[in-house]
C-alpha cells in the first residue's frame, strides 16, 4: 500500500498556526505549476466565487460537504443554522476544521466512507466531482452518491469544462485521441518539502455529466455558468 502523504493538510495546520503566507504548489500533466495561496481556502463567504455563494445558498436540509478541506463552506452552513457534516481523507485537515469550530468532522476516504445516515444535500465544490478520477468511474462514484441520498434529497456538485485549455491561438483544438478523455488530468501536491502522491483527477463537461447522471437514474440541471468553463449543476433522482 502506499503510504499517506499529507502536503496539503501540513498547509492548511501551518496557516491555521500562523504562517499566513502558506502556500501550495499543484503540478499538473496539462499545465506550469501552479501555487494557490492558503489564506484563499479560509476564505469567508464575501470571498468566495459566486458558483460556491450560489451553491451555499440551494442547500437544503442536512448537508454532506465532500472534501471539505479547510471547512470553509461547512463553516458558513453551520453559522447559518445547518446541520452539517464535514469529511476529508486528511486528519491534519480535520483537526483544522474542528479547531475552527465545526461540530461534525469526520476523516475517511469518500470511498469507504459507510455514513449511518442519509443526507438531504450532497456538496461537491471546488471541482469535488474530480474524487472520482476517471470517466470510466463515474458509474461507481454516483452509485456510491446514490447511497448517502435521502429520497428527494440532492447532489450539489462543481466541475470545469476543460477544453479551452487545449486551444490553438487560431481558436483549433488539438487532442490526444490515444489519451483518453481530455479531463482526465493527473494532479500532485506540494508544500514546503512534503510532496503528496500523484493521483487521478476529473473535470467533466456538462454534456458528458448530464448522459452520465442520467445512466445512474439522476436529472441533471444547470444552475449556473462561468467564463471559463466552470459550472454549478443540480443532480436529484430522476
Amino acid at each position: 500500500m502506499i503510504p499517506f502523504s499529507d502536503p496539503m493538510g501540513e498547509a492548511l495546520e501551518a496557516f491555521q498556526n500562523g504562517k499566513t503566507d502558506a502556500a501550495i504548489t499543484v503540478i499538473s500533466n496539462i499545465a506550469e505549476d501552479d501555487i494557490i495561496p492558503v489564506t484563499y481556502l479560509f476564505r469567508g463567504f464575501e470571498q468566495m466565487p459566486e458558483l460556491e455563494q450560489l451553491a451555499l445558498q440551494e442547500c437544503t436540509g442536512h448537508v454532506l460537504d465532500l472534501g471539505a478541506g479547510a471547512g470553509s463552506h461547512a463553516l458558513w452552513l453551520q453559522q447559518n443554522g445547518f446541520n452539517v457534516t464535514a469529511l476529508d481523507i486528511s486528519p491534519k485537515a480535520v483537526a483544522v476544521m474542528q479547531k475552527r469550530g465545526i461540530k461534525n468532522v469526520v476523516q475517511a476516504d469518500f470511498w469507504n466512507f459507510r455514513p449511518t445516515e442519509q443526507f438531504d444535500t450532497i456538496l461537491l465544490l471546488m471541482n469535488g466531482i474530480g474524487l472520482a478520477g476517471k470517466i470510466l468511474k463515474l458509474p461507481v462514484f454516483f452509485a456510491h452518491l446514490k447511497t448517502m441520498l435521502k429520497p428527494g434529497g440532492q447532489i450539489l456538485l462543481e466541475s470545469s469544462d476543460i477544453l479551452y485549455m487545449f486551444e490553438e491561438e487560431d481558436g483549433s483544438v488539438v487532442l490526444d485521441l490515444n489519451s483518453g478523455y481530455y479531463g482526465e488530468v493527473e494532479y500532485q501536491m506540494a508544500f514546503q518539502n512534503s510532496r503528496g502522491n500523484a493521483f487521478p483527477w476529473l473535470f467533466v463537461d456538462f454534456a458528458l455529466l448530464s448522459d452520465s447522471a442520467a445512466e445512474a437514474g439522476f436529472k441533471t440541471e444547470g444552475l449556473f455558468e462561468g467564463e471559463n468553463g466552470e459550472y454549478l449543476a443540480k443532480l436529484t433522482l430522476a
